[in-house]
């Protein structure tokens, strides 16, 4: 049996509990490509994967492996798949919480329907920061709908999510309130260079949003999860877009949603619509380093600790 190298665990922990092991070679059933994974990222999804705390369903076994967004080359191309062929560069989104584990693999069996191609100007590296929060902000966005005009504050901005919301949000017409740390002139020209109207100080948004728009905004996007801190700025019957489960109560009407991404993880279209806006320049996609996937353990430790600008991306 083939076996190939993947970023695994065995028993939940810090970081040290990573390691590079071994396990079968996965093999492609009806409807099914294999991705020879050149590139998957580490996202605050696999922080939490990795110290347990959520019930794994059946079938899920150690050693367990993380990771939700990939980018590689077919390799291999199961039954009723013929709009795949081996040799074509992809990217996708993919549950760790899955029989066989996440995208930080040598090789990942993918739905046809979670794959989107990538244009030959973006290296697969890059590609690999995409799936994951870019489809996280389109369906954030889509829960909103909210018509063009409409004012929308976004906290965390200068994280993956919170770019990705700006450039999305302004590209559709909104009119993007970011903040960014007061201390930090790099991340509000990085905000701004988003296309962000206004940015507001970091630890006063509510405040300094109220100051800009009396009434309040119409939504906000809160990848900080500052919970019921952000709800002054927004205006009565207004809406709060969560990215995780919302600890509080609301008030004034306001509307509370919480976007999941891994209820959109079989969208294609919707991935193929992102990487054009990527062809286009109209979203950037962030690598802050490529490390091998022997470092995992050093990639988590330092997205814990803060700061990372970007994606840390894995190779293999």
């Amino acid at each position: 049996m083939t076996e190939i190298r993947a970023v695994g665990f065995t028993e939940f922990g810090d970081p040290s509990v990573l390691r590079v092991v071994t396990v079968p070679m996965p093999e492609p059933g009806p409807g099914q490509v294999r991705v020879h994974v050149a590139a998957a990222t580490v996202n605050p999804t696999d922080l939490g994967f990795r110290h347990g705390g959520r019930r794994l369903p059946d079938g899920v076994s150690p050693p367990y492996i993380p990771g939700m967004e990939l980018a590689g080359v077919i390799d291999a191309v199961g039954p009723s798949v013929p709009s795949w062929q081996a040799g074509d560069r992809v990217i996708a989104a993919v549950s760790p919480w899955e029989p066989g584990g996440g995208a930080q693999a040598e090789y990942r069996v993918v739905d046809a329907d979670q794959l989107a191609r990538v244009p030959g100007g973006i290296s697969l590296e890059a590609a690999a920061t995409l799936p994951m929060n870019g489809m996280t902000v389109r369906a954030a966005l889509d829960m909103l709908a909210l018509p063009p005009g409409s004012t929308l504050a976004v906290t965390g901005s200068p994280g993956a999510v919170g770019g990705y919301a700006i450039q999305l949000g302004t590209h559709e017409g909104l009119e993007v309130t970011a903040d960014a740390a007061p201390t930090s002139p790099a991340d509000e020209a990085l905000v701004r260079s988003f296309g962000a109207r206004h940015v507001v100080p970091r630890g006063g948004e509510a405040a300094a949003a109220r100051a800009l728009y009396p009434s309040g905004v119409d939504a906000v996007l809160d990848a900080a999860l500052l919970g019921p801190a952000i709800l002054p700025a927004i205006r009565d019957g207004g809406q709060l877009l969560a990215v995780r489960p919302f600890q509080g109560e609301t008030e004034r009407g306001i509307e509370i949603s919480l976007v999941m991404v891994g209820q959109h993880l079989h969208e294609a279209g919707r991935l193929a619509s992102l990487v054009d806006l990527v062809s286009q320049g109209l979203l950037t996609l962030r690598v802050a380093e490529v490390l091998p996937a022997e470092r995992a353990a050093e990639a988590h430790r330092r997205l814990a600790a803060g700061g990372v600008r970007g994606r840390l991306v894995l190779t293999f």
